[in-house]
């Protein structure tokens, strides 16, 4: 059978979606260096995939990400990237309000991600981190949430992990009845909190879970400046926005399972093909996939199997 020659443009765009599921997000000039390809050609790779739905460009910082389309392509697609989109809205609205940094993670492993954060817009922030920094499960407030609210099966496998660990932000795993204490004590009062030192005033974190279906979907945390703010304040102040935050996010979350974007579809002009009529199928932004149910992709990505990669 004779072999047929590659459509090079598409090899190209599958060369740029491959480098961009390898990433949090790049620029027009990180991916044509990636793919060895002129930044012209890249970026009208990426403004085709854009109009496609499997790319958007963010606003916030010019870099090309995944959209919820490319999961029916690969399993590689991270879901969390999903939810992403829906708690970015609310983390910058609670950014303005309390002008301290705030960020949202979720479990990655045997870690916490921070998928979103407002620090390089913070005017307070200390330190300034970006997305894709990764926080200890027993150290953080994002993952001493996380880890008092989940599953108690998911909870038992973590712990198993990181009892294991020699890590400096593992030994807690090594002292069961404080861990207990610590964990009891933010299942009381509904979030979790950690304090780290810093060179000009030690830094408070506090975070609130978002639950879905008993599962926990990520943390909503704000850290500040323990001298500007005292911890008292601070919980009077900061921990009911965090929880109005966590309901938005939550409330869009499941608001998206009942009416999703993929079924939103406009049928498009009739047009005549061979002397009859027929109405097109227009595909909406999000393509004709048939999108996984967004809790069904909670429970894949907090479902109590911790990876070690």
């Amino acid at each position: 059978m004779e072999s047929t020659r590659p459509i090079r443009a598409l090899v190209r765009g599958l060369d740029a979606l491959t480098t961009l599921n390898q990433r949090n997000g790049a620029t027009v000039s990180e991916i044509a260096q990636q793919i060895r390809l002129p930044r012209t050609t890249t970026y009208r790779i990426l403004e085709t995939l854009t109009h496609a739905g499997y790319v958007y460009r963010d606003p916030a910082d010019d870099r090309y990400r995944l959209t919820i389309m490319v999961h029916r392509l690969a399993d590689g697609f991270d879901d969390d990237a999903w939810v992403t989109q829906i708690a970015r809205p609310c983390i910058d609205e609670l950014g303005k309000e309390v002008m301290w940094p705030v960020a949202f993670a979720s479990l990655s492993g045997t870690q916490m991600l921070v998928r979103e954060s407002t620090d390089h817009r913070s005017p307070l922030a200390i330190e300034r981190f970006s997305p894709g920094l990764r926080l200890p499960l027993l150290s953080s407030a994002a993952g001493r949430a996380h880890l008092a609210f989940c599953p108690p099966e998911q909870r038992a496998s973590l712990l198993e992990i990181l009892r294991r660990s020699g890590d400096e932000g593992d030994k807690l795993a090594h002292d069961p009845a404080e861990l207990d204490k610590t964990l009891d004590e933010t299942r009381e009062r509904g979030y979790a909190s950690a304090t780290h030192s810093k060179r000009v005033s030690d830094e408070i974190s506090m975070a609130v879970p978002v639950i879905v279906n008993d599962q926990v979907l990520a943390a909503v945390v704000v850290r500040f400046a323990e001298t500007a703010v005292p911890f008292k304040i601070a919980v009077e102040r900061f921990i009911p926005k965090l929880r109005e935050a966590a309901q938005r996010i939550k409330q869009t979350f499941l608001e998206q399972q009942l009416d999703p974007p993929y079924r939103q579809a406009q049928p498009a002009p009739a047009r005549k093909v061979g002397g009859s009529r027929y109405r097109q199928r227009q595909s909406p932004q999000w393509g004709l996939w048939g999108l996984p149910s967004p809790l069904d992709a909670a429970a894949r990505y907090t479902g109590g199997r911790p990876s070690l990669s």
